[in-house]
């Protein structure tokens, strides 16, 4: 896992711990964190933000959702916000 993958992991798990359950974030809420708010800086990094969400959600750390629903982490396209799993 590259650095900039790292810091993306560490941003999308803090904001959605952050959040707490029940609350959504968007993926360039954790790209913003780690590339700045310059487009330059954080556009880049949506798709690597796409691939360590997909990671996480397959290891059970965060649930990516669309139309507020849980997507399947292989096949989903569009907009998505990502969650705290449930608990238990």
């Amino acid at each position: 896992m590259s650095e900039r993958e790292q810091e993306l992991e560490a941003a999308m798990l803090r904001l959605v711990a952050q959040r707490g359950p029940d609350k959504t974030v968007c993926p360039s809420e954790a790209a913003r964190a780690v590339g700045g708010d310059h487009p330059d800086g954080w556009g880049p990094l949506m798709q690597p933000a796409r691939k360590v969400a997909v990671r996480l959600m397959k290891e059970g750390r965060l649930v990516i959702t669309r139309k507020g629903r849980p997507v399947d982490p292989d096949d989903f396209r569009g907009v998505y916000r990502l969650r705290l799993p449930p608990e238990g």
